[in-house]
């Protein structure tokens, strides 16, 4: 009997993913630490993924700007593999494999980031397909990526395309892949909505390779419109451009996650992509630019993490994870937190004004309550103004771990009041 594909993520994915830290440029030794990180600390919380971003296939990657028309790594039948200068476990045509074997022992899953469509220097030297007399370059689209210059897209009209398709997720099986990211895909307003077929047949091909693996669509803002095709065919999909410790970008989240909430459920989940929290920027120029510790204060992260949470966006952090301090780990470790954005099968924007926004998210056991302040100013709530949006004197607060009191409460700017109840 055939496995439902939203099997892979019944609650939002959890984990690391290498892009914030290091661009295209991560290297072996890197991945590695930060997953042994992972498994000793956040594992028991439900982190569990470890994702290595784009260009893995890139031998002189140093950043996250791209290095255009560079030659790749890749196999007699036109399929990318890791570079053994940064991958050292590759080497002699062993690919992910004893990368993701390692990544396992750890009791966590390996993901990879790729591209949509065949290898841009595969097509210009009509290189092999696997199983068929066609080359690359008869099964091209002329569609490339406005922004990276890897891949032409793939002729889904004919059936060497879906068999292309077919053959990566067989490789990637085989390798032990757990969660794909596949990029310049989700969304796809530039080519008039053609990318459809590619995530179909990314969807179809990893179904026939017999091996789960979570479907990660960027990037964003991917169509409204295309809600129900995603759900049909993704785990999970990008609602916004590359997001950054930029308060701006932050606020902007409230809009896009009202809009979106509807449509998440188990197997589904709407993405406001990757945690900018901890040590950032170590060989990435992108948004603010620089090695930096995130530039989002405290009650920044917080709302940041509350807002992603009762919106159950899956949660991927993109620091280097062994330098977190004792805050950011316990606030990524917060259990009540958590079992919020596994639990909630319910929720919605309740209110908004220009300086507070308040969402409500149901469980089985809790009713949820989050209060932003979106203000430059604190702002105090009276016991009635809590009251009006249903907030009782029973409720608990989440970050603060405590009781509320039976008074008003004090929001600082840019922080959040996050409350669960009994029901």
């Amino acid at each position: 009997m055939k496995t439902d594909f939203r099997h892979a993520a019944l609650v939002p994915p959890k984990g690391w993913n290498s892009w914030d830290g290091y661009g295209a440029s991560v290297r072996e030794n890197e991945v590695r630490r930060n997953a042994e990180y992972m498994s000793k600390h956040l594992k028991s919380s439900g982190w569990e993924y470890v994702v290595v971003d784009i260009q893995w296939y890139e031998p002189t990657a140093d950043s996250s700007q791209y290095h255009d028309f560079y030659p790749l790594v890749m196999d007699r039948y036109s399929r990318l593999l890791p570079s053994e200068e940064r991958f050292p476990s590759a080497a002699n045509g062993k690919g992910f494999k004893p990368l993701a074997d390692y990544i396992h022992s750890l009791g966590l899953k390996f993901g990879i980031h790729i591209m949509r469509g065949i290898p841009l220097q595969a097509v210009h030297r009509a290189t092999p397909l696997k199983s068929t007399q066609k080359t690359a370059r008869d099964i091209a689209l002329n569609n490339i990526c406005p922004w990276n210059t890897d891949m032409y897209g793939v002729n889904l009209a004919i059936p060497e395309g879906q068999d292309y398709y077919d053959c990566l997720m067989e490789l990637y099986a085989d390798w032990g892949v757990d969660f794909i990211k596949c990029d310049d895909i989700a969304n796809s307003t530039l080519y008039r909505g053609a990318h459809k077929k590619e995530v179909a047949a990314l969807r179809k091909a990893i179904d026939r390779s017999g091996r789960q693996m979570v479907l990660s669509l960027s990037p964003g803002p991917a169509p409204i419109t295309n809600g129900a095709f995603f759900q049909q065919n993704a785990n999970m999909w990008r609602i916004t451009n590359d997001f950054w410790d930029q308060w701006p970008l932050l606020y902007e989240m409230f809009a896009r996650c009202e809009q979106w909430a509807p449509i998440s459920r188990p197997g589904n989940w709407p993405d406001c992509d990757m945690l900018p929290l901890g040590h950032i920027g170590i060989r990435s120029v992108e948004g603010p630019g620089g090695d930096r510790m995130t530039r989002f204060t405290k009650d920044e992260q917080k709302t940041m993490l509350a807002l992603w949470c009762l919106m159950q966006s899956p949660l991927i952090i993109g620091s280097e994870l062994p330098d977190l301090d004792d805050w950011t780990l316990s606030l990524i470790t917060n259990s009540d937190l958590l079992a919020m954005n596994n639990e909630i099968t319910e929720k919605y924007q309740l209110y908004r004004d220009d300086k507070l926004i308040v969402w409500q998210a149901e469980s089985p056991t809790y009713i949820y309550y989050g209060l932003f302040n979106v203000s430059n100013r604190p702002l105090q709530l009276s016991i009635e103004q809590l009251q009006k949006f249903g907030v009782r004197d029973k409720g608990f607060d989440i970050f603060k771990q405590e009781s509320i009191a039976k008074q008003g409460q004090r929001i600082e700017s840019h922080d959040v009041l996050l409350i669960k109840e009994a029901l």
